[in-house]
């Protein structure tokens, strides 16, 4: 491996990845990096090192890039790479119970609708392909469908949840019942 030019440390992913985040919230706002770093108290040039990923921010730092974005830090920290469709499978409770449940974080950065979508009993739906980047996100109220991209559908039930990339080609199917389904649209916004 060769090492870095003097006086550099090479760059890490992680540190390039929160540098990318920082300039990407930045531009989506139409902020200067000099209005920026005023903002958050901070020098332009140690803004640029951070957004060109050269840097190790403290979390006070980066605490105060995110107030001054308006976003929680953890937008900052969150690896948004999609690993592809991401299944949450319905859980029982005891009755009386109360259950909270984490089913999926979309950061900030995105543009969100929910729907709600009714299907008839033996129907197939062609999904039609949403924005580049859209990711769609289906949470099963009642009946049984098959849904999801066309190489890799899902059976799903009441309190399933399955998130999976919208613009590519996808469907729905359903058997002898009808299907109710909460659908959230995350899609980039765009600069």
């Amino acid at each position: 491996m060769t090492p870095p030019p003097s006086g550099r440390q090479p760059v890490s992913s992680t540190a390039a990845a929160v540098g990318a985040k920082i300039r990407l919230r930045r531009q989506q706002r139409g902020m200067s990096a000099a209005e920026m770093a005023r903002r958050a108290g901070l020098s332009k040039a140690t803004l640029s090192q951070l957004e060109a990923g050269n840097g190790n921010p403290t979390i006070d730092t980066l605490d105060a890039i995110a107030i001054a974005l308006r976003i929680p830090i953890a937008d900052l920290l969150a690896r948004d790479a999609d690993t592809g469709p991401v299944f949450r499978p319905g859980t029982d409770i005891e009755p009386g119970e109360v259950s909270r449940e984490l089913l999926r974080r979309i950061s900030s950065g995105n543009s969100l609708e929910i729907w709600r979508l009714r299907i008839p009993p033996e129907t197939e739906l062609t999904g039609v392909p949403h924005a580049t980047g859209t990711i769609e996100h289906l949470l099963i109220a009642t009946g049984h469908v098959t849904a999801g991209p066309v190489a890799t559908p899902h059976d799903l039930g009441p309190g399933d949840m399955l998130a999976f990339a919208g613009d590519a080609p996808h469907f729905y199917r359903t058997g002898a019942e009808e299907v109710d389904i909460t659908v959230v649209f995350a899609s980039p916004i765009s600069t």
